[in-house]
């Protein structure tokens, strides 16, 4: 470290950022205060302690569960920044970087140089600890006021002139109480779930979709081999996005969404047609928000974080086992179960949500730039938009049982689980029309 100038005052301490080869994106990042009094010469003498610059300085934060897209939007938005002025800091495991003990970490060109085409995210995330604004479907919580007063102080101290949230519907909900509480908030929306509202899609939703579809690829042709029906679950919460897309692109024979209600035996029934038109296989693509037939959803509650006093939203999933266990019982045939699980959220994002989370960063660092804090960029095609974050979580997005992809997959014979697919969804119209035009 070199000497201070003349007429500097030498820092008692310094804040060392350390790379350590470690997580999925390639290092753990650790700060560390060292006295400097208490390092090696060799050090002292080798490197140079950068000193805070007086440029505007752009916070980011990433919340929530990851998905692939996030580096992108970082990398986006630190690029934007320097190039309008601004210096860029990214909090570290979302939220909680906010408040003691503060973490983060500075972002530049060169250190965010190569993530556009990584999953996860270099600032790490988390959908637990003392930030947690969502319980279930539509159930908000507000924020202990005390932790709101630490943000803004973190925010204060730092000089920090916009904060950029990415995140889902809990972590927009926290932005929006953060944002009420005088914090300069910017939203940018983020899950693989898509069931933000106000936006046409948010990124991580088509990589996820992806993920699904090559996993029905990979299914069909083993069920065909073994005349099975397989049973694939994947994620989506209470929206069925990923099991509509999937299942249409898929190939899928059966799709139960959280939207349409759906029997058993429906579903037996579709498989039995199938038999009788010699195809002795049928994959079944269920949403891990799908309701039962006889109501309520298939979850479980973390028990740790219930006693450590944090709400956090129901764990979905182990539906697929119950619809595997109950059509090998009824139809007495060989069943299997698959869940994707983290799949969905792992892996590189696919071009579309590379380029729509390219946009969402950019964008979010010229709405901070204008000064249009309580917005969220949204993609409302083909331009990247904004809207008011209360918009945006307001309520959930949910796939319309009478929107053309429903539509288009009835008409295909694809069965919902809740009616007879031989007829097709066009026919009355059609006949409708006919009689118009005579």
């Amino acid at each position: 470290m070199r000497e201070p100038r003349p007429g500097r005052c030498k820092p008692a301490s310094i804040i060392i950022i350390l790379a350590i080869p470690g997580n999925a994106a390639g290092f753990t990042l650790e700060c560390v205060s060292i006295a400097t009094e208490a390092m090696p010469a060799i050090m002292r003498s080798r490197y140079t302690l950068v000193m805070p610059t007086h440029k505007p300085t752009i916070g980011i934060l990433t919340s929530g569960g990851d998905c692939p897209g996030l580096n992108a939007v970082i990398r986006a938005a630190v690029k934007s920044s320097e190039r309008l002025g601004y210096d860029c800091i990214g909090f570290l495991r979302g939220y909680e970087g906010l408040v003691d003990p503060v973490s983060y970490m500075p972002l530049t060109a060169r250190n965010t140089a190569g993530i556009l085409t990584q999953g996860g995210t270099i600032l790490g995330a988390t959908n637990k600890g003392r930030f947690s604004a969502t319980v279930g479907e539509d159930q908000r919580v507000a924020i202990d006021p005390a932790l709101l007063a630490e943000v803004a102080a973190t925010v204060r101290q730092l000089s920090i002139c916009g904060l950029i949230c990415v995140g889902g519907d809990g972590s927009l909900t926290i932005a929006q109480q953060l944002y009420e509480h005088g914090i300069p908030v910017i939203g940018v929306p983020k899950t693989i779930d898509n069931d933000l509202g106000a936006t046409a899609f948010t990124f991580g939703f088509d990589s996820a979709v992806a993920c699904a579809t090559d996993a029905l690829d990979r299914l069909h042709t083993t069920a065909a081999s073994h005349e099975r029906i397989m049973v694939l679950e994947v994620m989506g919460r209470h929206a069925g996005w990923i099991a509509l897309h999937a299942g249409i692109a898929g190939g899928g024979d059966v799709i139960l969404l959280p939207e349409i209600p759906w029997t058993f035996e429906s579903i037996c029934r579709k498989v039995r047609e199938r038999e009788s038109e010699g195809k002795n296989f049928t994959l079944i693509v269920v949403a891990e928000g799908a309701h039962l037939p006889e109501g309520g959803t298939v979850h479980r509650t973390d028990a740790k974080a219930e006693a450590a006093g944090y709400h956090q939203q129901v764990k979905l999933g182990g539906i697929g086992a119950l619809v595997t266990a109950e059509v090998a019982r009824r139809l007495d045939r060989e069943v299997r179960n698959v869940v994707l699980g983290h799949l969905q959220r792992g892996g590189n994002p696919t071009t579309f949500d590379r380029v729509l989370a390219t946009q969402f960063g950019a964008h979010a660092v010229r709405l901070i730039h204008e000064g249009r804090f309580g917005e969220m960029v949204c993609y409302q095609p083909p331009n990247i938009a904004s809207v008011p974050i209360t918009a945006a979580v307001r309520s959930l997005s949910r796939v319309d049982p009478a929107s053309s992809a429903v539509q288009a997959a009835r008409a295909l014979g694809i069965s919902f689980g809740d009616a007879d697919e031989r007829v097709s969804p066009f026919s009355d119209r059609c006949l409708d029309d006919t009689a118009s035009r005579g």
